[in-house]
């Protein structure tokens, strides 16, 4: 699932599951799990906490670091029930704000994010230089 929501990663996605159960990965600090009725996985949401996220006023914000559903088990409360657990780790760690991001053209997470109460607080492009 990680792959197919983050295709530019390559083949690290493996080495780095395996160092997170491991204990060996600083980040993502949770990561939660969704099963069908017969125990595969149908999604994961990866969660860190951020020291900056656009549009926050603390210091200390649940970040929505990935979200991920499969296409067959989307639009049946899934993605709903990974941020509401998501939501309830954040507020067991002392945060008061949860943000998020996605890709400027991905209409279909904005679309999720607002149907889950997600604000949008700022449209930005980033770049890099390699040096």
């Amino acid at each position: 699932m990680r792959q197919v929501l983050w295709p530019d990663e390559g083949g690290e996605h493996a080495h780095e599951v395996g160092k997170y159960f491991a204990g060996q990965l600083g980040e993502p600090l949770e990561v939660l799990l969704a099963f069908d009725d017969g125990g595969g996985p149908v999604g994961f949401a990866e969660l860190s906490i951020r020291y900056h996220a656009e549009g926050c006023v603390t210091d200390r914000v649940a970040y929505l670091e990935g979200w991920y559903v499969e296409p067959h088990a989307r639009r049946a409360g899934v993605g709903r029930a990974l941020v509401a657990a998501a939501e309830r780790w954040a507020r067991a760690q002392g945060c008061t704000e949860f943000a998020s991001d996605a890709l400027i053209r991905n209409r279909v997470s904005a679309a999720a994010h607002r149907a889950l109460g997600f604000e949008e607080t700022a449209r930005i492009r980033c770049f890099r230089k390699a040096l």
